[in-house]
């Protein structure tokens, strides 16, 4: 690959067939079933030895049974080739521990708040929360990348009384996302939308509370 700074497009990363990988949110993630935590700080060890060779670094969790990661370049806030280097990396060297991944189990959850004007209310939700700013998108973040993202969706009647100002985003890999629809459907929830599937499918719980069930297919390519 070339330019090592060069940010990828969701369908160049599909291409390069990480099958432990799944890339969505400008991130790749990726979820190792370790079984003990034992076998679990011994992947992260191998991890950070290798992320120290390649000097470029990934943000790993290592809880009881399984490791949790997630790859971007931080210094272009999008994925390169480095990731992907890495990402291969990791895979051996799970493939080595006798580790099986499970990309299926992979997801983000967003906040969205519906507001007739973002920049109005973003620097308050900031403030308080402890969040920033790093990029022109109507999002904040927490800058220890620990906390869920807070973005601002424009929505010019959510003024006064509403029945809902807050919704969820559960962001699951493409082969999940009509399973999870599904469950939800069966859970007693309400299709409401599928106009931008397969981008995301628009449901509500029996009270009509909404929630967006999101996959990178049909997004922006930059964004994952």
């Amino acid at each position: 690959m070339s330019d090592p700074k060069q940010k990828l497009r969701y369908p160049q990363v599909r291409e390069e067939g990480l099958d432990d990988w799944r890339f969505f949110l400008v991130k790749l993630h990726a979820r190792f079933k370790t079984g003990s935590f034992v076998k679990g700080l011994e992947l992260v060890t191998r991890i950070t030895e290798a992320a120290e060779e390649a000097d470029h670094h990934p943000d790993v969790v290592l809880t009881y049974p399984q490791v949790d990661i997630d790859l971007q370049s931080h210094d272009v806030g999008g994925v390169t080739s480095r990731d992907v280097a890495l990402a291969r990396r990791i895979s051996a060297i799970a493939a080595e521990l006798g580790i099986e991944s499970a990309p299926r189990e992979v997801s983000t959850l967003e906040l969205a708040l519906d507001v007739p004007d973002a920049a109005a209310v973003q620097p308050f939700w900031a403030a308080v929360l402890g969040y920033e700013q790093p990029h022109e998108w109507p999002e904040i973040m927490d800058p220890g990348g620990r906390n869920n993202t807070l973005w601002f969706q424009e929505a010019p009647d959510a003024t006064g009384e509403v029945q809902q100002r807050f919704h969820l985003d559960i962001v699951v890999p493409r082969e999940v996302a009509e399973e999870r629809v599904a469950a939800a459907v069966a859970a007693g929830g309400t299709l409401v939308s599928e106009d931008a599937v397969p981008a995301f499918w628009v449901l509500a719980d029996a009270h009509g509370n909404k929630v967006c069930v999101c996959t990178a297919d049909g997004r922006e390519p930059s964004t994952g």
